[in-house]
């Protein structure tokens, strides 16, 4: 979910959704590899996403 002004997001809500778990690492949570790079993957792309808008 995302709260916008204009057409800018001004707020990211990830809801039951801990990109934390998968940044941990492998044995904390005990998450599969596929999980890790997804959460990793969009760690990098909020990151990017505002640090160019």
């Amino acid at each position: 979910m995302a709260l916008f002004e204009g057409e800018r997001i001004i707020l990211l809500y990830t809801y039951e959704s801990d990109l934390g778990d998968g940044w941990e690492n492998e044995s904390v949570h005990q998450d599969p590899w596929p999980v890790r790079e997804a959460a990793l993957k969009m760690g990098v792309n909020i990151i990017y996403f505002a640090l160019t808008q």
